[in-house]
């Protein structure tokens, strides 16, 4: 019976330290490796959130500016298209006055040569009709 437990003490000696103490050993290694993996992950994901929310914000801030200055050049393009439509309006306009003044210049113009011809035609036809000069 001594020796049994002699042996078994022996026995549990030799297992603890070349059979357990090894195993516990790598375990707790694999345990610590797994719960630094992990970490690091979780710090990866956290940071690579933070690059994510960075970059939207940078993007929307880029689209802001981008839309602002969209607007700038719109309003700009149609200020620029308002004078020029109301120059060349009043340009159209200055060119319609002159045709209007230049017509009745040269209506008054035609009127009076008319006149003028009317009375040497008339005056024409009375010589002829009468033979002699009209008074």
């Amino acid at each position: 019976v001594l020796w049994v437990i002699f042996f078994v003490l022996l026995l549990t000696v030799v297992l603890d330290r070349l059979l357990f103490k090894p195993v516990l050993r790598v375990m707790a290694s694999r345990d610590e490796a797994t719960r630094s993996a992990r970490e690091l992950a979780e710090r990866s994901a956290s940071e690579a959130r933070q690059a994510s929310d960075e970059f939207e914000k940078r993007t929307t801030e880029a689209r802001t500016e981008l839309y602002r200055q969209m607007d700038e050049m719109r309003r700009a393009a149609m200020s620029e298209r308002a004078e020029i439509v109301a120059r060349t309006r009043a340009e159209a306009e200055a060119e319609v006055s002159a045709a209007s003044a230049k017509l009745a210049a040269d209506a008054e113009q035609a009127r009076h040569r008319l006149d003028a011809e009317a009375d040497a035609l008339g005056a024409a036809v009375a010589e002829r009709i009468l033979g002699r000069r009209a008074s």
